[in-house]
């Protein structure tokens, strides 16, 4: 059976260094950090005390008082980036037919302050005073959920966890589901606001998170040999994928197609990757097939670049096992250099970097890349934006649990 053909007419963003797409798209292209010092609570006693906050976010622009009460955070992300993505696209939800629009929003935590907050209530004022909106507030899919209530959303309407894959995931089977013809639209991408005490202790006791608290600045360093762990970050990034033949008839404006998309597990340990990274190559190889394209026509790679060691090291033998001696040749950035790790958002907001790549002709730099390690010894675009042609770029996402993915977006024509 012939499968649909996917476009994306609209983007939406939150993130540590802008709030919009545009704002986010020049600091990325500027080589500018997001990473400070953790200002939501006080994080003297912890051992990293810095994160990717999301700075000056007005959640009244996009939502009702009444409903800013009953969401959590990460909710209020994805209904703006949600907004914002159909603004941007131009699409008028009220000439279209309501059941063939969708909803897929990953994120790999949820409702984590939610949690603590009324966990607090329940210890100091008894069960009694519990919120009754506690579990509507926290579930995952309350994102998904929330989205579809806010504009009349009919269409498929679920949600995907799978830590740090949860937006890619997201992205891919919504992706899946136009081609089948399931429905015209899929809003589409990943959201999470994971930054709160029990959040960053329990990255902290895994050693995780980058402990560089002096200079967090500098903190978030993919791919150079004195990494020391990833920075946390919260955040949203949120696409409007539609059906070609949709968004031709209806003129809009058409920033890539999204081409191909992989998916495999590792199973091998609940947070290492494999050594070699197997299960990371075959998503890659995946997604190149479902794309029919082969290794030499990728011009950049969005990596999953998290700035741990194993991380990095294990993604660069996967992208070295799928792209052989066109590895090299191949850009390959990190946005969580600037971004720090958006956990379930990342793989939202890191496509969005690829599509505009694609758009303007920019690869966005790694930045604090300084000093090589051997086992990394491919072109991370250190340190500044690099002006070059992209017609087709991959982004990677992998989840603690072994999870992995790899989308392929190319330019429209």
């Amino acid at each position: 059976m012939e499968k649909n053909r996917v476009v994306i007419t609209g983007i939406g963003a939150v993130t540590p260094v802008g709030n919009n797409p545009d704002i986010f798209w020049k600091n990325i292209c500027d080589g500018k950090s997001g990473v400070d010092r953790i200002s939501l609570f006080d994080p003297s006693d912890f051992d990293s005390k810095i994160a990717g906050q999301i700075k000056d976010f007005d959640s009244s622009m996009y939502l009702s008082q009444k409903d800013i009460k009953r969401m959590d955070r990460f909710v209020q992300f994805a209904v703006a980036c949600s907004k914002m993505a159909l603004e941007n696209s131009g699409l008028d939800t009220d000439k279209e037919d309501k059941s063939r629009i969708g909803v897929l929003i990953g994120s790999g935590i949820g409702g984590l302050k939610v949690i603590e907050d009324q966990h607090n209530v329940l210890l100091q004022k008894g069960p009694s005073r519990v919120s009754p909106f506690l579990i509507p507030m926290l579930i995952i899919d309350m994102a998904s959920g929330q989205v579809a209530i806010q504009f009349g959303l009919k269409g498929p309407n679920f949600a995907i966890a799978t830590a740090c894959a949860s937006g890619s995931h997201a992205i891919g089977e919504a992706f899946r589901i136009i081609q089948r013809g399931e429905a015209d639209i899929m809003i589409a991408g990943g959201t999470e606001t994971a930054i709160t005490p029990i959040g960053v202790a329990g990255f902290c006791k895994m050693k995780a998170l980058s402990t560089r608290n002096d200079k967090p600045e500098k903190a978030s360093r993919p791919f150079d040999r004195d990494r020391d762990g990833f920075v946390i970050g919260e955040g949203a990034g949120i696409l409007l994928l539609e059906d070609l033949d949709h968004a031709t008839r209806r003129g809009a404006y058409i920033y890539a197609e999204l081409a191909g998309f992989g998916m495999t597990a590792d199973a091998y340990h609940i947070t290492s990757p494999s050594p070699e990274g197997e299960g990371a190559a075959q998503a890659m190889k995946l997604a190149l097939d479902d794309a029919t394209l082969n290794p030499e026509d990728i011009d950049y790679i969005n990596a999953h670049g998290t700035s741990t060691p194993f991380n990095d090291r294990c993604e660069t033998k996967a992208i070295k096992t799928v792209f052989g001696k066109y590895a090299k040749n191949i850009p390959v950035s990190s946005t969580k250099s600037m971004t720090g790790h958006l956990l379930g958002a990342s793989g939202g907001v890191e496509l969005i970097t690829c599509v505009l790549s694609i758009k303007h002709g920019i690869i966005t730099p790694t930045i604090n890349y300084e000093n090589p390690d051997p086992e990394c010894d491919l072109d991370y675009v250190p340190n500044t934006a690099r002006e070059c042609k992209v017609q087709y770029a991959m982004s990677n996402s992998f989840g603690f649990g072994g999870h992995n993915s790899a989308l392929v977006v190319k330019k429209f024509e």
